[in-house]
């Protein structure tokens, strides 16, 4: 990243801005779901989440419209995300709504592939999103909304509607994962025979 993009214009573009809120819900989020969380503790966790959630949708929107792209957003966006849903996920497990271990496949997922790009990135190759990748954010969102909502009388309802999104997310998780290795093992083998 050049100086220039470090610009306060840059860091303080509307798209950044949103990003920055939902970063900003993280530790609002930790606090509220803290246990032992009440029903209203779910709720306003939920709405917090919810909110953080459709800034994400905007902020991509906004950026792309109106030619904000910029590589702090580009670097920030993903790592919000994340961090979001890792933070609803992490504090969900006492609260006995999801396995550890589920979060720990979808959280050394994201680490992997992270690291992955990274790898790729220093040797000059741009991994590109995967849709799968972009599908599997969308489900995990879905499914935490629920595992958050609470209402008495349905709430194994929604707690089994979310579970079932999460599964998705899983699924799909190992899908992109599979293929970021493949595009990343492509592009290597492309670059080496470049070389030769």
């Amino acid at each position: 990243m050049t100086r220039s993009e470090f610009s306060r214009k840059n860091l303080t573009g509307l798209p950044n801005l949103l990003t920055y809120f939902r970063m900003a819900t993280i530790p609002a989020i930790v606090v509220v779901l803290t246990p032992p969380a009440s029903m209203e503790s779910l709720n306003t966790a939920f709405v917090l989440f919810l909110v953080a959630s459709i800034t994400d949708y905007l902020d991509g929107i906004l950026a792309r419209r109106h030619n904000l792209v910029t590589s702090i957003g580009k670097l920030l966006d993903p790592l919000a995300d994340k961090l979001l849903t890792s933070a609803v996920m992490i504090m969900l497990i006492p609260l006995g709504k999801i396995p550890a271990w589920l979060v720990f496949i979808m959280i050394g997922r994201d680490i992997t592939v992270t690291g992955l790009r990274s790898i790729a990135a220093s040797q000059g190759l741009i991994l590109d999103a995967s849709r799968m990748g972009k599908n599997k954010l969308i489900s995990q969102t879905v499914g935490l909304c629920f595992l958050l909502l609470s209402i008495s009388g349905i709430q194994h309802l929604f707690d089994t509607i979310g579970m079932v999104f999460l599964w998705v997310s899983v699924i799909l998780s190992c899908w992109s994962a599979r293929d970021y290795c493949r595009q990343f093992y492509r592009q290597a083998k492309l670059q080496d025979l470049q070389k030769d």
